[in-house]
């Protein structure tokens, strides 16, 4: 492992350009220390810095790459696309691939709208869902993440909680008003609150396994509970599935657990590592949105031809079922085998995964909701990341951030990051 002195300046020079010299919190390595990694390039299940330095990548640019850095068919498709055009503002024929493709696999979403983000589909969605009920109210869990739209930054995991900031400065507490926060893995807990605001909510959103707080898969009938209740109170039941989405199941939570939410929002994956976003859902719920409806949402960059072709060949080579079988028997092994390593050093932790994602908390406690999650022991985490790091294995530098895997996480890479663990576990034990 080479030093990371070029990496080191370039972080001093964005400093002087950029608000704390990133363009997104969690980069800029605030919950572990040190200096962020400039990365050069990526190629399978590897990035490279502008050191020369190699790791094996679970941040994956958090989740999309679902078959790994620069995929010759993935990289030959935006080739082809950006060599017809970059962006028209107009109607492509990939736009109802892409819808075709996602409908095939997640065959509850009747109607699609491509935006630009999983915030944008999020907002989107639940503008949707208040004009279709006629009511404010919103229900979300404590440390689900739903994008950084003003109305859901109350109590909202991953970077937030990274950052110590259970709230967001700016945010008038008029527009967090209708926004009702219930614990994750409680369906009590929304039955007490549909009850209480009985008539007045229109939508509740969640993470059906959470990956924003670590992941934090859906304890039996949770899933099963919050749609009886919701269909039982006339609130409609939103499945925020931009991170889950063909991670967790090639359908997507819903899929995998069975149960149909009302409307559904995607991202990452959809995009192959380009900027993406859509929501969907029930036909006649969507059928509200213009120009057929009255609800008014657009975008100049929707349905971005790159970023469609992209996603694309990332969706029909990463759903695979040879490939996704084997992406997900090579996670379930790395999570065992980590686990293992943690015993023999006497190491507290608890491995949380679904599919092809999964998280490490160093803390005696199962994890099931933000209050467990966050028992686990912050600072043993950035002592191990640090060291990871420098055995050349790359994490997402925050406890609260899943880790991903991809169809390029072959034995050699999970080998490799399994010695390092060994490694990095000798130094933070000390």
């Amino acid at each position: 492992m080479h030093s990371r002195v070029r990496s080191q300046a370039l972080f001093a020079a964005a400093k002087n350009r950029m608000p704390g010299g990133v363009s997104s919190p969690v980069r800029a390595y605030k919950a572990v220390g040190g200096s962020p990694v400039f990365v050069e390039r990526g190629a399978g299940a590897w990035i490279e810095d502008v050191d020369g330095n190699r790791y094996v990548d679970y941040v994956l640019s958090y989740g999309p790459l679902l078959v790994g850095h620069a995929h010759e068919k993935v990289v030959a498709a935006v080739q082809d696309a950006a060599a017809k055009g970059t962006s028209f503002g107009a109607c492509t024929e990939h736009e109802s691939a892409l819808v075709d493709k996602v409908q095939t696999v997640m065959p509850t979403i009747e109607r699609l709208r491509l935006v630009n983000s999983g915030t944008e589909a999020v907002m989107s969605a639940l503008r949707l869902a208040r004009a279709f009920t006629g009511r404010d109210k919103i229900v979300k869990c404590a440390g689900n993440y739903h994008g950084h739209a003003d109305c859901l930054l109350v109590q909202a995991g991953s970077g937030v909680a990274t950052l110590g900031l259970p709230n967001c400065p700016g945010v008038p507490n008029s527009t967090v008003k209708d926004t009702l926060v219930v614990p994750f893995n409680d369906h009590s807990a929304v039955e007490t609150v549909l009850n209480q605001y009985a008539g007045q909510v229109a939508a509740m959103i969640v993470e059906p396994v959470a990956g924003n707080m670590g992941v934090i898969p859906p304890v039996d009938g949770y899933l099963e509970g919050l749609r009886r209740i919701t269909k039982a109170h006339d609130v409609l039941l939103i499945f925020d599935e931009v991170m889950t989405g063909f991670r967790v199941h090639p359908g997507g939570a819903q899929s995998l657990f069975g149960v149909t939410p009302d409307l559904t929002t995607l991202g990452k994956v959809i995009g192959g590592g380009l900027p993406i976003g859509a929501y969907g859902g029930r036909a006649d719920i969507m059928a509200w949105i213009a120009p057929e409806g009255p609800v008014y949402q657009a975008g100049t960059l929707s349905g971005n031809p790159v970023a469609l072709r992209a996603g694309l060949a990332t969706l029909e080579l990463g759903l695979d079922e040879d490939a996704w079988a084997y992406t997900a028997s090579q996670t379930s092994f790395l999570m065992n085998e980590l686990a293992s390593i943690a015993t023999r050093w006497s190491v507290p932790m608890q491995v949380n995964g679904v599919g092809t994602m999964f998280s490490c908390f160093f803390t005696d406690e199962s994890v099931t909701d933000w209050g467990t999650a966050s028992t686990s022991d912050a600072d043993f985490f950035a002592k191990v990341f640090n060291a990871m790091l420098t055995c050349g294995v790359n994490l997402a530098p925050s406890q609260y951030e899943a880790w991903f895997t991809s169809t390029a996480h072959d034995t050699a890479a999970v080998t490799h990051t399994l010695r390092a663990f060994d490694k990095a576990l000798k130094v933070a034990v000390g």
